[in-house]
């Protein structure tokens, strides 16, 4: 496993390996004093880090915008912005970052963000991964899935949503095509199926057309066949919980009334 380290502060840096060495002693560590170089080293050497840690306050670019780059061109790795200041934490969990430490850093808060930040890296056991906290992702052995149509994927993530349970056609055109009148309801009917047989293209192009189960008129998924962050907290999970910041699969308005409900499971878990 890389990580990287990025603080323009030398004496903060060394802390800051040191304390990522002590919480994991056998990751490849690499130190940075600017961001800039960084990216750079990204860039010439195709560098794959798991997890980067970064300060803040830092010459240009700071570390959001930072974060923002290193998006771009490591998109699976996790970010976990250090800093001395919690003024910023608005800003670096809109940026969906992994963690957010408070300095001076020491092994056992590294070692709780490595816990967080790795526990949905992709899945490579046979399941396919799947991403509802933030925006709605899905990974297959590391890679982010393709779909042919912005709708495919917007069925997979409404049938995730609902955890197994079935749904007709008619349910399913009124979530995703919500402003569907009665005249437009064929039409939609139609769409819905071609959607469905392109989803069940897309899930036997990796193999996992098992995922997919039809009944009849009815349609719904084995969320055993998932690695899923969403279901991960229902079951009680302490990094999936300490995982939601707040977001659940954010480009679906659909998906608000389950989003309240993780606000609860969130907070009942954390008292627990």
């Amino acid at each position: 496993m890389l990580i990287l380290a990025i603080d323009d502060e030398p004496k903060m840096l060394r802390l800051l390996h040191k304390a990522i060495e002590e919480a994991a002693p056998d990751a490849q560590i690499m130190d940075f004093p600017l961001g800039s170089a960084a990216l750079a080293a990204i860039k010439k050497e195709k560098l794959l880090p798991s997890v980067i840690f970064t300060d803040i306050q830092m010459p240009k670019p700071d570390g959001l915008a930072l974060a923002v780059e290193l998006k771009k061109l490591v998109p699976d790795a996790k970010i976990v912005f250090v800093t001395g200041y919690d003024e910023y934490a608005v800003d670096a969990y809109r940026l969906h970052a992994s963690g957010y430490v408070m300095k001076p850093v020491d092994a056992g808060r590294i070692r709780e963000e490595l816990s967080n930040a790795l526990a949905f890296m992709p899945d490579e056991s046979g399941k396919l991964t799947v991403r509802c906290f933030g925006g709605f992702e899905v990974f297959w052995q590391g890679e982010p899935l393709g779909f042919s149509r912005r709708k495919t994927k917007e069925l997979l993530a409404w049938l995730v949503d609902r955890r197994g349970s079935s749904a007709g056609a008619e349910e399913a055109v009124a979530a995703l095509y919500e402003d569907t009148s009665m005249d437009e309801l064929k039409a939609a009917k139609q769409n819905l199926r071609n959607l469905i047989n392109d989803l069940k293209s897309t899930l036997h192009g990796i193999g996992m057309d098992d995922i997919l189960i039809r009944r009849g008129s009815t349609l719904a998924i084995r969320p055993e066949r998932l690695d899923c962050d969403y279901y991960r907290m229902l079951e009680g999970d302490m990094s999936a919980v300490n995982a939601f910041r707040g977001e659940y699969m954010e480009q679906y308005s659909w998906a608000e009334i389950t989003k309240a409900g993780l606000h609860f499971e969130a907070f009942r878990n954390k008292k627990d």
